[in-house]
C-alpha cells in the first residue's frame, strides 16, 4: 500500500518534515516514491511553514494512496492558510 506521511529530518529539537509519498513497507526516513511538500513546525513568522502540491496529492490519493492523519488534516487546510 501506498501512503502520503511525514518524513522527520532536520537536527535535535530542530524538526523539518518532508511530506512524501512511500511504500508503508519502508522505513519513515528511507527510500520513497516523490516528494511533494514540507512542513516546518518551528518556523519564524515571516518564514513559510507548509508547501502542499495539492495537486500531485489529489493524483497519488486517486491512485489509492492513503494520507496519515497529520497529512490529511493538512488537505483540510484552506489552501490561503496553507500558504
Amino acid at each position: 500500500m501506498v501512503t502520503i506521511r511525514l518524513a522527520r529530518g532536520g537536527s535535535k529539537k530542530r524538526p523539518f518534515y518532508s511530506i512524501v509519498v512511500s511504500d508503508r513497507r519502508r522505513q519513515p526516513r528511507g527510500r520513497f516514491i516523490e516528494r511533494i511538500g514540507f512542513f516546518n513546525p518551528m518556523a519564524a513568522k515571516g518564514e513559510e511553514s507548509l508547501r502542499l502540491d495539492r495537486a500531485r496529492a489529489e493524483y497519488w490519493i486517486g491512485q489509492g494512496a492513503q494520507p496519515s492523519e497529520r497529512v490529511a488534516s493538512f488537505l483540510k487546510q484552506p489552501e490561503t492558510a496553507a500558504a
